[in-house]
């Protein structure tokens, strides 16, 4: 026997959930959310929760001002909220290259309305008490970034899901679409929908091959440690940072540094054991940044497989009649709500108020996976090849 429904949403982490939350808020009576697992299993629950205002491209500022926005207006929509909140985000320069790119990136952001300001090197050392002094010519500093637990935004949508109506179908695996017509093939059966949309995160190339569809989006390791705790450490004392250089940053996290780092020469893959020697590497240049570091152990450390575009940013639009890709890049957590909204617009009508997205659909890659866009500048050292590519 074959299911109906309004819309089907293929994917149960970040994107896929909002998504569904969106389009049941926009009045479809009937919306299934499918997850091969359970919710959160994948990369939503063991991302760094990192929500940075300061993109590097108007795409990013657009999808992560609207997330941060919604973050903060969680508790009287749904009654419960991801946990967000404001840190503060300093990205230093160490050369006069990257002044000269972080001062192009704030023109961008604040024509676009982000509260982002130069801090000169004393300042820099003013700001950022744990910072080893006299290491860097400046650095963007905006008080509004901020942070949340990735499990309790996992709590969040799944309450949000709940409360609005959708109806979650977990350990159901995406099988395909029969003969194009809607139908959604699952392991529990068919579903006929009107609207499908495709997320998967590291998976959706995997997701979209079934569907018979090329997505170009990889998989690729990141890892995560947090150190002890110690009393420099206060999060009074400690805003997030962003060494773009080496891809590593870090925020507070219970009395101690939560730090993240992406290896640039990583291949693609599902590796989710901790590079112990990369790892090392990082701890090395997190101690010379911040020296009270360099004394501490571990508290815990782990990796994940994070998704990402060859361009690095976002994918969202319709791959045909009815069904719609997204990807958040890597940034699940600081785009999930915004990318998600978007999304459920696009594939309700078309088009969305969260931003203009004409040109971060699938037509904007050729048959290699390459992208006619410029790469987002300031994303983790993601590759810019997928593995099939």
């Amino acid at each position: 026997m074959t299911d109906t429904a309004d819309a089907v949403v293929v994917g149960g982490g970040t994107v896929g959930a909002w998504c569904a939350y969106f389009l049941r808020r926009a009045g479809l009576a009937r919306v299934i959310l499918i997850e091969k697992g359970f919710l959160g299993q994948g990369a939503s629950s063991r991302a760094a929760g990192v929500v940075r205002v300061q993109g590097g491209t108007p795409e990013a500022v657009r999808l992560s001002s609207w997330s941060r926005r919604f973050y903060l207006g969680q508790r009287d929509e749904i009654g419960t909220d991801s946990g967000f909140t404001e840190q503060g985000y300093l990205l230093p320069c160490f050369t006069e290259e990257d002044v000269a790119a972080a001062r192009e990136r704030m023109a961008m952001q604040a024509a676009l309305g982000i509260p982002v300001r130069w801090l000169d090197p004393g300042e820099v050392d003013a700001a950022n008490p744990t910072l080893a002094p006299g290491q860097t010519l400046g650095g963007t500093f905006c008080l509004q970034d901020g942070y949340l637990p990735p499990p309790r935004n996992v709590a969040a949508y799944t309450v949000a899901l709940i409360r609005s109506g959708v109806e979650v179908r977990e350990h159901v695996a995406f099988l395909g679409l029969a003969d194009r017509d809607g139908t959604v093939e699952t392991s529990a059966g068919r579903i006929g929908a009107g609207l499908v949309v495709l997320t998967g995160g590291p998976k959706l190339a995997s997701v979209g091959r079934v569907a018979g569809i090329r997505i170009p989006a990889g998989g690729v390791r990141h890892q995560v440690a947090v150190t002890e705790r110690h009393p420099d450490l206060d999060p009074a004392r400690v805003p997030m940072v962003f060494d773009l250089a080496e891809g590593l940053y870090w925020r507070p996290e219970e009395g101690g540094l939560l730090f993240g780092m992406s290896n640039p020469d990583e291949p693609p893959g599902e590796n989710r054991a901790v590079d112990e020697e990369y790892l090392a590497r990082m701890r090395a240049r997190l101690a010379t940044l911040v020296p009270v570091t360099a004394g501490l152990g571990l508290r815990r450390a782990w990796a994940a497989t994070i998704d990402y575009t060859p361009d690095h940013m976002p994918i969202i639009g319709r791959a045909r009649d009815r069904v719609t890709v997204a990807s958040a890049a890597g940034a699940g957590m600081m785009w999930g709500p915004g990318l998600g909204r978007a999304t459920a617009d696009v594939a309700l009508a078309g088009s969305s108020d969260v931003l203009e997205v004409g040109h971060l659909g699938l037509d904007r890659f050729d048959e290699a996976g390459r992208s006619r866009l410029a790469t987002d500048p300031i994303a983790l050292p993601f590759p810019e090849r997928i593995a099939s590519s």
